[in-house]
């Protein structure tokens, strides 16, 4: 079946594929005249830099959230606006940007970079018009992305406190909070009315995630809350360092209280009486996106929204088990190699019940873990320089996810540190239980989260210069996620896996990424149940089953995010493949990387051109 895009993001890719960069190769040909095309490309490019620098101050300051993870304490103590209302003015600000610009530059002027800054404004003008059609799909309670934990998690992890106006603003910003989970409230009370809900694993991940936050002080008797805990501390830090006086400190901890009881607790009340009453309407079986009204169409959209590409379900379906038979095989050869008297299935069941591929489920095991986890990042930190020649600066840290929004089997994630260096990179992980961090495939997924995963890509990205600063923002699902999954593979170059069940690991987690693009067509656009997904992922990989349960969770909460990682990745293969053949001797894996890295993050249509155009170069 053929994906019917919404008109405007066709348009959008198709102009991305067509976008030439023969132009600049042309006028460097020009003997006559190439100074004063040079200067005149020059002067272009200065004009719509300076003219998107503008318009990025203009965005940031529509959200001081965003502001405050680039490391910027201007509206300290605001939190956005997550009101219809809210995103309609972003829409419409950015409408006028788009029309602004169009009567600004001469595209035809601009240098190769120059026009890929100009595409990438007018692309994600496209996706987010594409999108409006869809504005009420997303679901705002779940256990990926869902508010209740997000939010909270924000003033956790990004709102640093120097002094006596920084916790003012930390305090105020619980109101802010607040204020955001109600509208957002009612963004999912409409969405329901309209029959758009989260299947009911959704419901019951969002009520423990929201429960845990008011269990403790000032809540109840024992412990204390999350984030009052960590309000207390910042607050006892500012009063040892002498910043703030004894008075200040008792008056914090009222208003801290005061907070966190009349306003935060209640809302959250609020909420999880909603979801519990709101979660009779959804069956116990979840369902794909298909079921939601023009659940198709919403599907094909987040295909090209994530994939920044026009493929279809079925093609992606099927490009998903090709990728698996080729993984299986190679996975059989590593079984044959460590000598294992069975077949694959019991030696995926071997590895997946072993105690020898677990850490103990202890405080110590946990700690073992952690350590062993950052004796990846060093073996691997020391070979980057032959294979990159742009470095990040920022640290890296590997750190246990904070007690109330952890789940056992979830997945690692990374979050990204401030473009100053100010605030590290985090490798985050779930520890909750062990049994589901099996050893096999912690070394693969370390490369994938750190270095030369997402911290690399990421850091690279926000400390570029030359560019635009909206560029060094900019995500694109295919373009990270796929370098994070190339980087796996790199790192096998780089002297990693040496031992063969890592190595399998490694194996596990591509074809994890393969089992996706059959598992997550088969939910949303096949009609395939929740265990028909388990089953076949438990037959194809050595996962962990709390993992897999995990993982087809997320899939049904996430359409399409999940197909991007493998789609992402084999667009950079094909590319290097591509430059490896054509250039030959004059192939140099660091000029490959820094060509794919130094641009920031790019849809496939656009990284392709960049690639070629190095190739031609050279």
């Amino acid at each position: 079946m053929t994906i019917n895009l919404n008109n405007s993001l066709k348009i959008a890719l198709i102009s991305l594929t067509a976008l030439s960069f023969s132009g600049f190769i042309a006028h460097s040909n020009e003997s006559t005249s190439s100074s004063k095309i040079h200067v005149s490309i020059q002067s272009e490019d200065l004009r719509l830099n300076a003219w998107l620098d503008e318009r990025f101050k203009e965005q940031l300051k529509m959200s001081p959230m965003w502001m405050t993870q680039l490391a910027l304490k201007e509206s300290y103590n605001e939190i956005d606006d997550y009101s219809e209302k809210a995103d309609a003015k972003y829409f419409n600000w950015l409408e006028r940007s788009v029309n602004e610009l169009k009567g600004t530059v001469d595209y035809q002027k601009l240098s190769p970079e120059g026009k890929t800054s100009y595409d990438l404004w007018m692309f994600d003008y496209e996706r987010t018009k594409a999108g409006r059609k869809f504005k009420n799909h997303q679901y705002l309670f779940d256990q990926m992305r869902g508010h209740q934990a997000s939010l909270p998690r924000f003033l956790l992890n990004f709102h640093k406190v120097d002094n006596a106006s920084d916790m003012e603003a930390y305090i105020d910003r619980i109101g802010g909070i607040s204020r955001a989970l109600r509208q957002v409230l009612v963004r999912a009370q409409l969405a329901a009315s309209k029959n758009i809900r989260p299947p009911r694993l959704a419901f019951e991940y969002a009520i423990q995630q929201a429960e845990r936050l008011l269990i403790g002080a000032p809540y109840t008797k024992e412990g204390e809350s999350t984030i009052y805990k960590d309000a207390e501390a910042k607050i006892e830090t500012l009063a040892e360092a002498g910043k703030i006086t004894a008075k200040q400190k008792s008056d914090y901890l009222v208003q801290l209280h005061h907070a966190l009881t009349e306003d935060f607790g209640p809302t959250i009340e609020l909420i999880v009486t909603w979801l519990k009453a709101d979660m009779a309407n959804v069956d116990s079986e979840p369902h794909g996106a298909s079921e939601l009204p023009n659940g198709i169409e919403y599907y094909n959209y987040r295909l090209a929204h994530q994939t920044t590409t026009d493929m279809t379900f079925e093609e992606i379906h099927q490009l998903g088990v090709k990728e698996v038979e080729r993984i299986l095989t190679e996975m059989d050869e590593i079984r044959q190699r460590v000598e294992f008297d069975g077949d694959l299935q019991q030696f995926f069941a071997f590895v997946r019940d072993s105690p020898d591929f677990y850490y103990p489920n202890t405080d110590q095991g946990r700690a073992d873990y952690l350590k062993d986890t950052e004796a990846f990042f060093e073996l691997v930190n020391k070979q980057l320089p032959d294979y990159f020649g742009i470095l990040p600066k920022a640290p890296l840290e590997v750190r246990r996810v904070e007690a109330f929004r952890e789940q056992d089997g979830a997945p690692q994630h990374y979050v990204a540190g401030a473009p100053d260096g100010s605030r590290p990179g985090i490798f985050y992980t779930h520890m909750s239980d062990m049994s589901a961090n099996s050893s096999v495939d912690m070394e693969t997924v370390a490369y994938h989260e750190g270095n030369p995963g997402h911290h690399m890509q990421i850091s690279i990205a926000q400390e570029l210069t030359g560019i635009p600063t909206f560029r060094t923002q900019l995500r694109f699902t295919a373009y990270s996620e796929g370098w994070a999954l190339y980087a796996e593979k790199l790192a096998h170059e780089m002297g990693g896996y040496e031992d063969p069940y890592k190595l399998l690991g490694h194996l596990s987690a591509e074809i994890w990424r393969a089992i996706r693009l059959v598992v997550d067509t088969g939910i949303h656009a096949k009609g395939w149940s929740k265990q028909n997904a388990i089953d076949y992922f438990l037959a194809n990989s050595p996962i962990p089953e709390t993992t897999v349960r995990a993982e087809v969770d997320r899939y049904f909460v996430m359409p399409a995010q999940a197909t991007s990682y493998k789609i992402g990745m084999l667009t950079i293969q094909e590319l290097r493949a591509k430059a490896e053949t054509v250039l030959g001797d004059k192939f140099d894996i660091r000029e490959f990387h820094d060509v794919v890295l130094g641009g920031g993050a790019l849809p496939m249509a656009i990284l392709k051109n960049r690639v070629n155009l190095w190739i031609d170069n050279k």
